[in-house]
């Protein structure tokens, strides 16, 4: 599925972070790889040169802000999103749900699916 990781990865690699820290409320940049592995079973996966070009822009924008936290001796950073990239984060999964129901339908015009299934 490499086609599909890389396509479905660069289009939409900000909606997945702004989804994943609004779920998980904190996450480091290892944490948000791992997330995007395990919950898609292993068919996606998320590169460190891809990750963080995307969180400096979100916080450049002002949609995260950063922490640093010592863990085992170690200055680890996490992610959390601001009051605007919550907003942005909820709308952003309201347009992603929405554009997935349009994509069903025209993939299997003949189904009976309706927004919100």
């Amino acid at each position: 599925m490499d086609s599909v990781n890389g396509e479905f990865l660069r289009g939409n690699l900000k909606t997945i972070v702004l989804r994943l820290l609004a779920q998980q409320g904190r996450m480091y940049g290892y944490e948000i790889t791992q997330a995007v592995e395990e919950r898609t079973g292993g068919e996606l996966t998320l590169t460190f040169g891809a990750l963080y070009p995307v969180l400096h822009k979100l916080e450049d924008e002002g949609l995260l802000t950063t922490q640093s936290q010592e863990v085992d001796g170690r200055l680890r950073k996490y992610y959390l999103l601001t009051p605007t990239g919550s907003a942005l984060s909820a709308r952003k999964g309201t347009d992603f749900e929405r554009f997935v129901y349009l994509m069903r339908l025209l993939m299997n015009p003949a189904s009976d699916i309706t927004f919100g299934q």
